[in-house]
């Protein structure tokens, strides 16, 4: 699972990937810092069963704080797209290739409306954030759409004249970008395409079915940034300018500046928390006071800094994920070494119990016979989906 943190140049994209992920890749204030894309995981947070059964947890790959599970999602900040990207403009080509495995996408936007569409300083208020999200859509489509294309017409003949199925073809002309069958069914079902001859497709409907495709494949959030800077008037007009697509204000800088001080034990902060707690206060310089104290009000006008809630609400509503937690002892919780809750998943909430079984291991997913509630001891069947937060014991043949 990875999720892509994408927008124009100079928006504070990597700034926003740094705060979640504290790998320090370039920022400054000018287009086109990121120039190769920067790899890193962040996590998101689900309450931890063991709070349940009153006894600690053994985390493996997801650390427990607590009773928080900070479960890991990978992040790829991309170099910032530009208005025709998608022909090559800027860093267009290489940006696009870069996001071919990405689950969805964080748009990052300037909420204050101080850069224009190459991402240069201009006077706030100046760009509108809504039209940079139209746009960033419109080259999406078009990448898709190019993609799809190539020799479309000669290689649409195998469903043509060979009864190939059409999902198939669409499958094989999309190979590397994560697109599974499901969202392509999905897509040519909200299309009034002619689903039995597309070598008739015209490059209009070939767009369509682009732009349903990305929809329903990779779903998208923006994430309004330098909200610090900005009313909550002009918050609440984008967000309703884009509805229904998800709009949530961040301040990265103040995100970023929380968590180096935490790291550096400086304050005591968990990220995505609405205040943070200095142990010191004589431990501060004096320009270190003065910047928590500006971040302080930050956190009471918005509630957070968006960073951290942005990231959930991307994981758990777009994407649709619920956190499992797979285990040899459905009575106390453990694996074969006696560790307790040792391994959070995530999976789409629709993932059935065979496929959670091959998560863990393939031999477990061929050998599969039944999952066991950990909390109600009753048998899950196959093909049952896991209801969010299971505890499941999967069994299988020896």
């Amino acid at each position: 699972m990875e999720i892509g943190v994408v927008g124009k140049p100079n928006v504070g994209k990597s700034t926003y990937f740094n705060a979640l992920t504290l790998l320090d890749a370039p920022m400054a204030p000018y287009p086109f810092t990121t120039v190769t894309p920067n790899r890193g995981v962040a996590a998101v947070r689900s309450p931890c069963p063991h709070t349940e059964k009153g006894v600690a947890c053994t985390p493996g790959n997801a650390k427990c704080v607590q009773g928080t599970r900070w479960i890991p999602i990978n992040l790829i900040d991309v170099p910032g797209l530009v208005p025709g990207a998608h022909e090559g403009k800027g860093l267009g080509h290489k940006f696009l290739d870069d996001l071919r495995p990405a689950d969805g996408f964080v748009q990052v936007t300037d909420l204050t409306g101080a850069t224009d569409a190459e991402g240069r300083t201009v006077a706030p208020g100046t760009s509108d954030p809504s039209v940079e999200v139209g746009w960033l859509e419109e080259e999406l489509v078009a990448w898709i759409a190019e993609i799809l294309g190539r020799d479309f017409h000669r290689l649409a003949r195998s469903v043509d004249l060979e009864g190939k199925k059409i999902e198939e073809f669409v499958a094989e002309r999309l190979t590397g970008l994560s697109i599974g069958p499901t969202a392509i069914a999905s897509a040519l079902r909200a299309v009034p395409v002619d689903r039995a001859h597309p070598g008739r497709w015209t490059d209009a409907e070939r767009t369509e079915f682009a732009r349903a495709l990305l929809r329903v494949s990779k779903p998208r959030l923006v994430a309004a940034n330098k909200c610090d800077r900005a009313s909550r008037e002009r918050a609440d007009a984008l967000a309703q300018s884009l509805a229904p697509l998800p709009v949530v204000p961040t301040a990265a800088d103040a995100e970023l500046t929380l968590r180096r001080a935490g790291r550096a034990g400086l304050i005591e902060y968990v990220p995505g928390s609405p205040s943070f707690n200095v142990p010191d206060v004589g431990r501060l310089s004096a320009g270190q006071s003065r910047a928590l104290e500006e971040i302080r009000r930050v956190l009471v006008a918005w509630g957070s800094t968006g960073v951290q809630p942005s990231l959930e609400s991307m994981v758990f509503h777009q994407l649709g994920l619920i956190v499992v937690y797979p285990v040899e002892d459905e009575t106390h919780w453990t694996d074969s070494r006696g560790r307790v809750l040792p391994d959070a998943f995530l999976v789409p909430a629709d993932t059935p119990a065979r496929a959670v079984a091959y998560r863990v291991h393939s031999e477990l997913g061929q050998n599969f016979v039944r999952a066991i509630d950990g909390r109600t001891h009753r048998a899950i069947a196959a093909d049952q989906p896991l209801p969010p937060n299971a505890v499941v014991r999967i069994v299988a043949k020896r």
